[in-house]
């Protein structure tokens, strides 16, 4: 997706002085407190906008609480404030302010800041409020894994949203989690855990056993950390044991930390023999941590 020239908002609002701010904060507070609605009108909703830029945190929360209540009717000011202002304090509130709203036609929007936005914390806004959305937030963060000019920042947001969207994209995970494309691949697998937790899902939990013995490193560790996690589960131990013997040294290191959380007493030999061998400083350590929190 290439980043586009977007025009400013700054010129359509008046800004407000720090008492005329103060003054509607305090009346919508009030209203919000007595259960009323704030009027959807196209000037108070400009007013909000202009007041999520306030240097004053509990007024721009209370700027986007009004905004959140007032609903579908702030979402075109909105969606305009987080693509085109030039205050990122007002960006990175828009965001948030559009995961209150909970309206699914602002995805695309999301996703717009997600990929073209400077600011970390606009992105990760942005994930934070695509992740409510379930399956069709899922579809759009793996397209962002796929994207080969994704950046280290925006993959990394894109997990996270995956991880807490969670069982209410199992479907699309699971598929995902057979791509050919080695960061979808790892993400989907983290992002099961919920699903073999809460649901038992035997073929989540197949397809985590599976990734073990992925051809990528990475997914492998991915497997092996979640198995540590999910300490409730009969895991096959040796699976993990085995790839005590990996040639990366991460690999290794997550398989002793992984026993360790699994109290995995039938591995102690395993982590023992391993350790004669083991040259890397760090994998020594944890492989001494793991058995003397096993052997305990």
């Amino acid at each position: 997706m290439q980043e586009e020239s977007k025009p400013s908002i700054e010129k359509e609002y008046t800004a407000l002085s720090t008492e005329e701010a103060a003054d509607l904060a305090a009346e919508l507070k009030t209203q919000l407190k007595g259960g009323k609605k704030p009027e959807g009108d196209i000037n108070l909703i400009k007013k909000l906008i202009t007041g999520l830029g306030d240097k004053r945190g509990l007024l721009r929360r209370t700027f986007a609480e009004s905004l959140g209540v007032i609903g579908t009717d702030a979402l075109p000011e909105l969606r305009k404030a987080l693509l085109s202002s030039k205050s990122v304090t007002v960006r990175r509130a828009a965001a948030k302010t559009l995961k209150l709203v909970g309206d699914p036609s602002a995805l695309p929007d999301l996703l717009y800041a997600l990929l073209t936005d400077k600011d970390p914390v606009v992105q990760g806004s942005a994930v934070a409020a695509m992740a409510i959305f379930g399956e069709d937030a899922a579809k759009s963060l793996l397209l962002v894994l796929e994207n080969p000019n994704s950046s280290e920042m925006q993959c990394g947001l894109a997990s996270w949203g995956l991880s807490f969207i969670g069982a209410k994209g199992a479907e699309i995970l699971k598929r995902a989690a057979m791509s050919n494309n080695e960061k979808v691949r790892a993400s989907s697998i983290a992002a099961l855990g919920e699903q073999i937790q809460l649901f038992c899902d035997t073929e989540a939990k197949d397809i985590l056993t599976n990734a073990i013995n992925d051809l990528s490193d990475d997914v492998q560790i991915e497997a092996i950390k979640l198995m540590g996690l999910l300490d409730d589960q009969n895991w096959d131990l040796n699976l993990i044991g085995e790839k005590l013997n990996s040639n990366n040294p991460q690999v290794r290191k997550q398989s002793a930390l992984s026993l360790m959380k699994l109290q995995a007493i039938s591995q102690i030999k395993n982590l023992r023999q391993s350790l004669l061998k083991e040259k890397d400083l760090e994998v020594i350590n944890i492989i001494n941590l793991s058995l003397s929190k096993i052997d305990t």
